[in-house]
């Protein structure tokens, strides 16, 4: 198939035709020519009053649903989702039942990704079911193509354990992910501690519940050597802590959240489960210390952090409502009101090389693993922008900035608009 993408502008800033428009012409998944003026016969043109184009994007961190959650999503819809959203690969949570925590489990998910554009990338448990006492089968996994090994929001409260992980995942250069959260200090609080907490009379934690379980988890980092990633960074303390890590030259790299880069604890109000998420919301120092560290590298990746709920768990009150909201079909729009175009492009295609996956450049030759998409356009995001089967959204009326119109990757197009 012969696919034209016709006047379109690269964003890409380690591209040589970067901010430059170009057409480019596919041909069964593999670009074959990019120049200003292409006259051939193609089966499809994807064109645009505003049409640019970037290496596919990526998210560190989904959650569909599917096996066991098939209510909140499926696979099949939801890399619907993602590929029309404008997502090439995406990192699948382990918080699936029964657990992805061995060889089959893991295949099981790269198998029911074949055949679509985007590519799942599952995350394999740290411990069998994500129980904190036992190691899972981490090279077993890791064969089976995991990305790394972590249990999801329950965090490593065993710290030897965390220790022979980190020595045991160097014979096979693999990633142990911790979500940081010292549950003991956290003592079952549900939103950041401070003034809002105390107005509305809901059981808070400080962030000191996070930033003093990534100062341990670094701590026995160096002494073990090994590599460790840090999910939903939330907190400017924390940002600190592995900014230093960095500069002592561990081996650590770390993600932050969209919520987290667009919200406050201010921002719960009359007690609004939609802004319910874990880790909680924090403070206006907290997300610009974030928005910082995305600029400046010490946080390597951004994610939605993509996670459906159904009805009957999520339309609750505040204290009995499950945490999160889906967030992939509103990403681009939303991360595209905060930073200018190109680094928003910049975020949503860095850290790929840190996970091991492949980032094919925009050149001739090179498979065509491609984003595109219009950045100007300024709106609202609806209702009616949601894609996924279930519908707990936070961003709904939220400004908006730019839109998707496809992706197109294992030589299968998906436009937005159909």
């Amino acid at each position: 198939m012969k696919i034209l993408l016709k006047d379109a502008t690269i964003i890409d800033h380690s591209n040589p035709l970067h901010c430059e428009s170009v057409s480019l012409l596919i041909e069964n998944g593999i670009i074959k020519q990019i120049d200003k003026n292409i006259s051939t016969q193609t089966d499809i043109v994807v064109s645009d009053n505003n049409l640019h184009v970037s290496r596919g994007w990526w998210d560190v961190s989904v959650s569909f649903g599917e096996p066991g959650n098939e209510e909140r999503e499926t696979i099949e819809n939801g890399l619907v989702v993602a590929a029309k959203s404008g997502f090439t690969s995406i990192g699948l949570n382990p918080d699936v039942f029964p657990f992805s925590d061995n060889h089959g489990a893991i295949s099981y998910l790269i198998n029911k990704s074949k055949g679509n554009t985007t590519n799942i990338h599952p995350v394999g448990c740290l411990t069998n079911s994500s129980n904190g006492k036992q190691i899972a089968s981490l090279y077993d996994m890791k064969e089976a193509g995991a990305i790394a090994f972590g249990d999801y929001k329950f965090s490593t409260e065993d710290s030897n354990l965390l220790k022979i992980a980190l020595e045991y995942s160097q014979s096979f250069d693999g990633i142990i992910s911790s979500y940081p959260l010292d549950a003991k200090a956290a003592s079952n609080g549900i939103i950041h501690e401070g003034p809002t907490s105390t107005r509305l009379g809901l059981k808070g934690f400080g962030s000191y519940a996070e930033s003093s379980r990534i100062f341990r988890d670094i701590k026995i980092l160096e002494h073990t050597g090994g590599r460790l990633h840090f999910s939903f960074v939330s907190s400017k303390e924390s940002v600190k802590l592995i900014e230093v890590a960095k500069q002592k030259g561990l081996n650590v790299s770390c993600s932050t959240a969209l919520p987290h880069l667009l919200f406050t604890d201010q921002n719960i109000d009359n007690f609004n489960s939609d802004f319910k998420f874990f880790p909680p919301l924090r403070t206006m120092e907290d997300k610009l210390a974030l928005r910082e560290g995305l600029l400046s590298g010490v946080i390597d990746c951004v994610t939605a952090m993509h996670e459906p709920r159904n009805i009957e768990i999520k339309n609750l009150d505040f204290f009995s409502a499950s945490d999160g909201s889906i967030g992939l079909e509103s990403f681009f729009p939303l991360l595209n009101t905060i930073f200018p175009i190109e680094k928003t492009i910049q975020f949503l295609t860095r850290g790929k090389s840190i996970f091991g996956i492949d980032d094919n450049k925009i050149k001739v030759g090179s498979l065509a693993n491609i984003t595109m998409f219009n950045p100007d356009k300024n709106g609202v995001f609806k209702n009616e922008d949601i894609l996924s089967k279930s519908r707990n959204c936070s961003y709904i009326n939220h400004q908006s900035k730019g839109y998707v119109v496809g992706s197109l990757n294992n030589g299968i197009l998906s436009m937005r608009n159909k």
